[in-house]
């Protein structure tokens, strides 16, 4: 790029930030040396390539979405939690909230990932373990109880019964008398990772489509500012997957999204600002803030070039980011404190619009109370100490990082090519990328090339190539055992003994009417979201809602693979 075309960037960049609103704070370093917001090419410079870096705030968006970076707004520190039952939760996000967390993120128990009841016999020794179990609408009421839903923003990690949980939550914003239009937050929703990585579906993957898609077209029409996708790369990356591996499977999921709306009829300008995208930040540096570089300049093209998109909200890559479970470790957990802060560093010099700081007993149970509060310290000193948030994009034009974000990029537009490939020339009922990516869960073609890269890496481990602290290297310690968190089964008992009571005291007949009525919908083209808000009006439990739709749409089963 030449010099005047540089300079002409600069200029438009200068303009945006000095139309924008910038945070009240100090934009100098420890020593008091002032910063500039954004550093670039020296005026009058020619610099090739230098339109693949850009400015923040302009195409690609290589260097972020806004033209202030941090200055304008840090990032949402909205950290994961749920345990146990929903009052046990709604205190842990009370002192989230409290200790200035900026919003919620809900983790599930494992009934409530996979469209169970509290007293189903598959949920026995399993209901408040991993998260919080949430059978009714009731639950939602009580997990969100003295949080105003209308005022904060609210994650739900959730995938296979994703979209009768938001039913509950939206039921229980209705109950605090909230507009519902005026919520926001993200739904996970995002299936395709499910068969690629976490395995937590309920249907095939055609009968979820459907319900992504009424979901989709509801809350572009009556909750715009709610995400109701977000495409996760985390749980692939937790499979084993490489950097690029997370990335180019992520965005081809979230091209597949894309995809779904336009099979809709839905405008790509509309809908395509409601995906959100959900990342894992791992331990290698600079390789974790090239792949976020890279993900935001892909994006911004395919969308562009590929589906169309004019608007630039619509070009935008937004994502949350978590750091890497995978890395902490059992033996000498202490030290995972300082994993999770160079991970949670490299977030934010990646870019990350939203971040949760793994806790250092997290590889050994749910987190305590004290740890919980140290995984969130960790990003507040990174916000309020480091001075990281005073520049935009602060290794940007750095010969290793550019480079880096250059090769991840090229091999993930290899990866999208194999992908359409798979896909066949068509025709392709929603689209060739849906096509290939579905052909692909078939052929089981993602999970093995996962399984061959976590392979490689342990061996790597195991051959001593690839150190970790504490498990092959510098394996002594003077630390002690951790007290942990340990969910009483007294908990499973007792929501067992309010679900019953809460049935005992429902209007059977309207629960019968509005499941069957939620079916006779699913049976049309029309939107299925309505009829099954009713049944969670009327007090229908997810497993209830969840086995009326299995009972007519079958169950997914994974085929044997050798």
């Amino acid at each position: 790029m030449d010099a005047d075309e540089i300079d002409a960037g600069r200029a438009r960049w200068q303009a945006r930030y000095d139309a924008a609103r910038k945070r009240e704070a100090d934009f100098t370093t420890l020593s008091g040396m002032p910063v500039e917001p954004v550093y670039g090419p020296p005026e009058g410079s020619a610099y090739p390539g230098f339109e693949r870096i850009g400015w923040p705030g302009e195409y690609p968006y290589t260097r972020g979405l806004y033209p202030t970076g941090y200055r304008g707004r840090t990032w949402t520190i909205r950290q994961f939690a749920g345990f146990g039952n929903a009052q046990q939760t709604n205190e842990r996000y009370k002192m989230i909230l409290g200790a200035g967390g900026g919003g919620l993120s809900v983790a599930f128990d494992m009934p409530t990932l996979m469209g169970r009841d509290s007293d189903d016999p598959q949920s026995l020794g399993e209901v408040g373990h991993c998260g919080v179990a949430i059978d009714t609408a009731t639950d939602m009421q009580a997990l969100f109880d003295g949080i105003d839903l209308a005022g904060v923003t609210t994650s739900m990690t959730i995938s296979g019964p994703a979209v009768p949980v938001f039913c509950m939550y939206l039921v229980a914003a209705e109950r605090q008398g909230a507009d519902l239009s005026k919520l926001d937050g993200t739904l996970q929703t995002d299936i395709f990772k499910e068969y690629i990585a976490q395995k937590e579906w309920l249907f095939d993957p055609e009968p979820h489509l459907r319900l992504i898609g009424d979901l989709m077209e509801y809350c572009a029409r009556e909750i715009p500012r709610y995400k109701p996708l977000s495409v996760s790369g985390y749980h692939i990356r937790e499979a084993g997957s490489t950097a690029a591996q997370e990335l180019a499977y992520t965005l081809a999921d979230g091209f597949g999204y894309v995809e779904l709306g336009l099979s809709r009829g839905l405008d790509v300008n509309v809908f395509a600002p409601g995906l959100s995208f959900f990342f894992d930040s791992h331990l290698d540096f600079f390789e974790e803030i090239a792949k976020f570089r890279a993900a935001r300049r892909i994006w911004a093209r395919w969308l562009r070039d590929v589906y169309g998109a004019t608007s630039e909200k619509a070009l935008w890559l937004r994502f949350h980011t978590q750091t890497a479970g995978v890395s902490l470790t059992a033996q000498q957990p202490v030290n995972n404190v300082v994993r999770t802060a160079v991970e949670a560093l490299a977030a934010v010099l990646g870019g990350t619009n939203s971040l949760h700081t793994n806790a250092l007993d997290e590889t050994l149970a749910l987190p305590t109370d004290e740890s919980a509060e140290i995984a969130l310290r960790t990003q507040q000193v990174l916000m309020e100490e480091t001075g990281v948030v005073n520049v935009a994009d602060p290794l940007g034009g750095s010969w290793y990082v550019e480079a880096l974000t250059d090769k991840i990029e090229a091999e993930a537009e290899e990866i999208f090519a194999r992908i359409r490939q798979l896909g066949g020339e068509g025709p392709h009922q929603i689209g060739p990328m849906t096509s290939g990516i579905l052909r692909g869960i078939e052929d089981g073609w993602f999970t093995g090339h996962i399984a061959e890269s976590a392979f490689v890496y342990q061996q790597a481990l195991e051959k001593g190539d690839k150190k970790i602290v504490g498990v092959n290297c510098h394996t002594g310690t003077v630390a002690k055992e951790l007290e942990i968190l340990r969910i009483s089964h007294e908990v499973e008992l007792e929501q067992r003994r309010v679900l019953a009571e809460r049935k005992g005291a429902r209007d059977e007949s309207a629960v019968r009417a509005a499941v069957t009525r939620m079916i006779e919908a699913s049976r049309t083209d029309e939107n299925m979201i309505p009829a099954m808000l009713d049944a969670v009006r009327a007090e229908a439990t997810l497993g209830e809602i969840c086995d009326a739709l299995r009972a007519e749409w079958g169950t997914y089963r994974e085929p044997a693979r050798f």
